[in-house]
């Protein structure tokens, strides 16, 4: 690789590392903010936290690297252009074309990172948090039981613990069932212990009473029931893990691309689904080299301004904007018909050609710009 074209690529990997760094910081506190009040009202630890953050980021990182290359280019032209460092380079005969070359190498660059990222690692970041949020969703005490706090694991229950023994007893217990407007069950016990069983969590209330309220038009009629010990299915109060679905992006590439029953129904997505999310990860890398010639070629037109390159980032910016909004009206599109998958390459192949189209206007300026210096035009003039 000649000198200079070592020396334009140094500059845009230098300022790729920079933004990819604030953008994937902006992006993974937010997460972290929900995750972390999410998991700390649920009773668990900020190693938990921490780990869940961990395990999205690869996620974020996939999604912010076309978007911090695009920045690192068109920062970077701008920048070399404000030194007249591409004053110089044009002036030893360097096309626009020619000088493309070192930014196309440094797009190749960020799409090989991004297709590491969503065919290896992102799908084994997501397996590792879909099996840990079932272990986690399996500890019921975590969840909501809390001593000293009245609870509300769904909408219309009430649940409250005074104490929670060292040896894990749950001491004057309470839980009120509002879910039926016409039947409301409250139950109150003394003690009551949680047993895992096959079928999935079990609490077994001890020494207590049933007070079942009924609504039969005008009238209501109670009845209570005492009990010496009683057992109550936990499992309509909250997700265990086995109704919660795995997410599709938890599998390979080659899997989605020919997916399986056992895939569709352990997801409980449709065929059309699970080729989308295929076809979607062989396509976004392409968006990387997209983004930085567009970040690139964008500025290269026009030429000087005492009010800066203003203009040009805004159209480079709407550019993006286009080509990202084509991609996500092929993914919906995908999704309802596997057979339309090629629109999912429609959003990197106008992108390409919207950058073709801007660096030969950026190596034509004159002829566009003046007119009236052409042959047509000096003879209608003459």
């Amino acid at each position: 690789m000649p000198r200079i074209d070592r020396y334009i690529l140094s500059q845009f990997m230098t300022l790729f590392g920079f933004f990819a760094l604030v953008l994937v910081s902006v992006y993974w506190i937010n997460r972290a903010v929900s995750l972390f009040e999410q998991l700390i009202s649920d009773g668990q630890t900020a190693l938990v936290v921490l780990e869940f953050t961990a395990l999205t980021l690869p996620l974020v990182i996939s999604v912010v690297l076309p978007i911090a290359a695009f920045a690192a280019s068109a920062y970077g032209t701008n920048r070399l252009s404000s030194e007249s460092e591409l004053v110089a380079m044009q002036a030893t005969g360097m096309s626009p074309w020619r000088m493309a070359r070192p930014v196309l190498v440094f797009g190749v660059l960020v799409a090989l990172m991004v297709a590491l990222l969503v065919h290896a690692v992102v799908p084994m970041a997501r397996g590792r948090l879909a099996d840990r949020q079932a272990e986690i969703a399996q500890n019921v005490t975590a969840q909501f039981l809390r001593a000293g706090a009245f609870q509300y694991p769904v909408r219309g229950v009430t649940l409250y613990i005074r104490d929670i023994a060292a040896d894990g007893r749950l001491v004057d217990f309470f839980l009120e069932d509002a879910r039926n407007p016409d039947s409301q069950t409250t139950y109150t016990s003394t003690e009551a212990l949680l047993v895992r069983t096959d079928e999935g969590p079990r609490l077994v209330m001890m020494q207590g009473m049933v007070q079942n309220l009924r609504h039969a038009g005008n009238r209501q009629s109670l009845s209570v029931t005492r009990f010496s010990e009683l057992a109550y299915d936990l499992g309509t109060l909250i997700d265990t893990g086995e109704s919660r679905k795995r997410d599709l992006r938890a599998y390979s590439t080659l899997r989605l691309l020919d997916p399986d029953p056992e895939l569709l129904a352990a997801t409980g997505a449709t065929r059309d689904r699970a080729l989308a999310e295929a076809h979607e990860r062989l396509a976004k890398p392409f968006q990387a080299p997209v983004a930085a010639l567009l970040g690139f070629g964008m500025l290269l037109l026009g030429g000087f301004s005492r009010f800066g390159v203003w203009r040009q980032v805004v159209w480079a910016v709407v550019a993006l904007i286009v080509v990202q909004f084509l991609s996500t009206a092929a993914e919906n599109q995908v999704a309802g018909n596997a057979s339309r998958w090629p629109l999912i390459y429609v959003s990197p192949l106008v992108g390409a050609a919207i950058c073709c189209a801007v660096l030969w206007l950026a190596a034509r300026p004159r002829r566009l710009r003046n007119p009236s210096s052409t042959p047509a035009a000096k003879g209608g003039a003459a």
